[in-house]
């Protein structure tokens, strides 16, 4: 059961009486004062914002605890072990299990972030943050004091005891929009419009959403321009004006992979990144979530309607809806689409706060993660199979984990700081957080503070002796 709503299910036994407010802890009912009044105003918003900052401070506190409940009745350490020496668990549930025991054991530990310019710490709140493939560098958005967001790369160093460095890469990019929509990470061979000749690097996609009379754009760039020790760093690969975009997804399946989509307003958009063609596909609503199959060149889109198609690239486009390969809804706008890597399976996520698993054989619901709480935010849905965990951070600024398999809800995680529409936390999990030496765990940015959640009960931050812990 989900922590955070217990105390208010405690109170739906109490009627509710038209302008009182029922008190649980002193047992009676007290009149609500009109909002005007300045000496002392009592209203549903203010003390249903103070009973939830205090539900957060209780959570808080018991998360800090070094033992915490289990996920699952009856599940610990030892049992475990014993059942798997007599042969009554099966190695793959054993391996599910054990991930699941130390999620519900991981502990916060604030992360100090090294820069470059060891005078200026970091105090521009973090917007949003996303992961290479290895999880060793982070893609950074910042929010900055004179308006608009500023970009940089977080790179991680891990040890296999689970003590984490972070280097904060500055730069001087910066932009007067908001990052509305999702950052791409890809490496591998990328080629710019001007040249034919394919170039290694790691690349990040960034799509803009436009303002007045400025267009928005989707721009390639390089992760050697987040460099403190290259001063010719290399500008931006390249840039396409794309109006109204709310998405955007690149391909890496061989067949395809110049090509990079972006979901906009009635239509869908392939882009050759080397060529500059395109291919327009018009729908009959927005298109807010975008993600390619890797094994097959098949986008899969989210639209703000409910649906969820896919389009194959390798097909031409045909009038009418004859090219979507396959679709179906959830009840309301989707916010994310991940692809399993079966890629039988597809995990979406809607404004609703409903998340569901589908087989895309049948194009039928399987799995529901119950807990999550979205009412209009556009937010991102995470999936780690190698731990068989999905992840999802609420607009009521909790962090959940949910199994994979059964859909069980393992953890839930209240955030640092008192919730708020510009603190909803973003998170990143990663198998080996920090490279190959790393071990499993959660990094969590809100406001100015990063925060990491590793598997290892017995972490030690970096530089502080044992005894000060």
């Amino acid at each position: 059961m989900d922590p955070s709503s217990s105390s208010s299910r405690n109170q739906t036994d109490v009627p509710e009486l038209p302008g009182f407010y029922f008190d649980p802890e002193k047992n009676r009912y007290f009149r609500l004062l009109p909002g005007h009044n300045n000496c002392n105003p009592l209203t549903k918003e203010g003390l249903q914002s103070k009973e939830r900052e205090g539900r957060r401070i209780r959570l808080l506190e018991e998360d800090e605890r070094p033992w915490k409940k289990s996920p699952r009745a009856g599940l610990n350490c030892a049992l475990l072990l014993q059942k798997r020496h007599q042969g009554l668990v099966p190695g793959n549930s054993y391996c599910r299990l054990v991930h699941e025991l130390k999620v519900s054991g991981m502990r916060r530990h604030k992360l100090e972030v090294q820069s470059s310019d060891s005078s200026s710490p970091n105090t521009d709140n973090f917007r949003l943050i996303v992961a290479d493939s290895a999880c060793e560098r982070v893609f950074t958005v910042n929010d900055v004091e004179h308006g608009g967001c500023k970009y940089g790369i977080m790179n991680f160093r891990g040890c296999s005891k689970g003590s984490l460095s972070v280097e904060m890469c500055d730069n001087l990019y910066f932009t007067n929009r908001k990052v509305w929509t999702r950052l791409m990470y890809g490496s591998g061979s990328q080629s710019t419009p001007r040249e034919a000749v394919a170039i290694p690097l790691a690349v990040f996609m960034l799509c803009l959403v436009g303002i007045a009379q400025t267009p928005g754009c989707v721009s390639l760039l390089p992760a050697s321009l987040f460099s403190n020790s290259n001063p010719d760093q290399p500008g931006m690969l390249c840039s396409f004006k794309i109006s109204t975009a709310w998405s955007c997804a690149w391909c890496l399946n061989p067949q395809a992979d110049k090509n990079f989509s972006t979901g906009l307003s009635r239509r869908v958009i392939i882009t050759d990144a080397v060529t500059g063609r395109r291919q327009t596909y018009r729908i009959g609503s927005d298109v807010l979530a975008q993600q390619f199959a890797l094994r097959a060149p098949v986008l899969y889109n989210g639209c703000r309607s409910g649906e969820i198609f896919s389009i194959d690239l390798r097909q031409r486009a045909r009038r009418g809806n004859g090219w979507k390969a396959c679709r179906f809804y959830q009840e309301s706008a989707i916010t994310s689409v991940r692809i399993l890597q079966d890629e039988n399976y597809l995990l979406a996520a809607d404004m609703l706060g409903t998340i569901k698993l589908w087989d895309l054989r049948v194009t039928r619901a399987v799995q529901q993660y119950e807990g999550h709480h979205n009412e209009h935010a556009y937010l991102p849905l995470h999936v780690s199979e190698p731990e068989g965990l999905v992840l999802a951070v609420g607009q009521d600024c909790y962090t959940r984990l949910w199994s994979l398999g059964d859909g069980s809800l393992l953890r839930t995680i209240p955030s640092p700081h008192p919730a708020g529409k510009d603190s909803i936390p973003s998170v990143v999990f990663s198998s080996q957080l920090g490279g190959r030496r790393g071990l499993p765990g959660l990094l969590m940015a809100v406001r100015h503070d990063l925060y990491y959640f590793p598997y290892n009960s017995d972490y030690r931050d970096r530089g502080v002796p044992e005894g000060d812990q």
